[in-house]
């Protein structure tokens, strides 16, 4: 059977990769270190609501100066790699990966807001199904970024894809408000999202990956 939806993007933190406990916990504790204090009332929205964006982006949201950003992403990344152990793939990745890969004619990218190192080192060097992707844009290769389009559209540009046959599959408001604004479909991973209730709106809500081998 032909499908519609031919080119698939992904973001990973959150919709690939279980990636929480990895990084927004490191960020309470440099915001604090470095005299951000968050009330102990808000850490835990403050955390969902600041997950699966740029790490400047979060810190800026955060309430946090300009000159600080950058010292504090250098250490945030540090603290954030001694807890790679607690990374886990959502269970059905895998297989829904290589059974959308195995369909002629259908592609699969990544627009990601990790920089590149980072996609390198702790996702294509850790996961075999990663070598199913054609394409990945990361951080630096945008000056703009979600919920801005522009990392869809370098990715689509890349893939050769037409809006009406994309898709973007994301876990965040922000990746909702990204597909849209690049003019295409969102495919909402409501099972790894820590804000689910922002992306019911999604095109295509996903309770399990596998879902996303239903649409057409």
């Amino acid at each position: 059977m032909a499908h519609q939806i031919t080119n698939f993007i992904f973001d990973i933190d959150g919709t690939l990769i279980n990636t929480y406990e990895k990084y927004m916990p490191p960020m309470i504790d440099v915001m604090e270190k470095h005299g951000y204090h968050v009330p102990a009332d808000q850490v835990d929205s403050l955390k969902r609501k600041l997950f699966g964006i740029t790490g400047a982006d979060s810190l800026r949201q955060g309430g946090v100066k300009e000159e600080d950003i950058p010292e504090m992403v250098a250490e945030w990344r540090a603290l954030s790699f001694q807890r790679e152990d607690l990374v886990t793939v959502f269970p059905g990745i895998k297989e829904m990966v290589t059974g959308l890969a195995a369909r002629p004619d259908t592609k699969l990218a990544i627009a990601t807001s990790k920089v590149r190192e980072d996609y390198q080192e702790h996702f294509v060097n850790d996961y075999d199904w990663t070598k199913y992707f054609d394409v990945a844009v990361t951080e630096e290769l945008t000056s703009k970024h979600k919920p801005d389009p522009d990392p869809i559209l370098l990715t689509m540009d890349k893939l050769g894809a037409r809006p009406e046959n994309s898709v973007y599959v994301g876990d965040t408001i922000n990746d909702l408000k990204a597909a849209h604004n690049a003019g295409i479909k969102f495919a909402g991973a409501l099972y790894g999202s820590s804000q689910p209730q922002n992306i019911q709106d999604a095109d295509y809500p996903l309770h399990e990956p596998q879902d996303l081998l239903k649409i057409d």
